[in-house]
């Protein structure tokens, strides 16, 4: 095991080529089971868990992630599945990293489906935006007086009742449009600012799990 030697599974919440401008690292596509042992085999000593697989095949075990961190692997999480596995193994010694994971950790959030989303097979880039964002976006939309409290309640209810795959601005605003409450015109006001000022708390957290790899590897 060489502890310099770092893999990230990620791809969605934050692109290859981006992640590799951040930190030097193997990078792989988003995590799923049997993935911690291959890695093991390989002799990383920091595994960083950003994006995984949720529903279509099986996601990471708890017990693989575990058996990493009794081995003496650093095992970092944080913005999607990262977050969610490092609320429940911080206790085990995996290090959360980010907002995401501090919502899962504290309970603010709870659901898998509020990081989940649908993804391109072939890049792992998302089609479908994942609730956290859409979430606060809605709710930076109401600070700046673009929609009224109330009104922005009512559209993270809409988005919470959307399968996680089918989730989007566009289709938000259509049904709150659709519901009466607001005009065509304010929707398209709100939806404007929703592709343009996205709040992007995945790749903001990933970010994050990407310096804290780099200053954990420099220490």
């Amino acid at each position: 095991m060489n502890d310099r030697k770092i893999v990230v599974f990620t791809g969605t919440s934050i692109s290859h080529q981006e992640a590799k401008r951040l930190l030097d690292a193997t990078y792989k596509p988003p995590i799923f089971r049997g993935n911690i042992d291959e890695v093991l085999r390989e002799g990383y000593g920091t595994i960083g868990i950003i994006d995984g697989t949720f529903f279509n095949r099986a996601a990471v075990a708890h017990k693989e992630i575990i058996k990493a961190l009794e081995s003496g692997v650093t095992v970092i999480g944080g913005s999607s599945m990262g977050a969610l596995r490092a609320s429940e193994l911080d206790v085990h010694g995996m290090i959360g990293v980010g907002r995401i994971y501090e919502w899962y950790r504290d309970g603010v959030i709870e659901d898998d489906d509020e990081v989940a989303v649908a993804t391109n097979p072939d890049t792992f880039e998302p089609v479908s935006s994942p609730m956290v964002n859409i979430r606060e976006t809605l709710k930076a939309a109401s600070e700046k007086g673009i929609i009224v409290p109330s009104l922005c309640s009512e559209l993270i209810d809409i988005a919470k009742k959307t399968q996680y795959g089918q989730r989007s601005y566009f289709g938000v605003v259509q049904k709150g449009i659709k519901a009466g409450l607001f005009s065509e015109e304010m929707g398209k006001k709100l939806l404007d600012y929703c592709r343009n000022q996205e709040t992007d708390v995945k790749k903001q957290d990933a970010i994050m799990v990407l310096n804290k790899i780099r200053e954990i590897s420099n220490a």
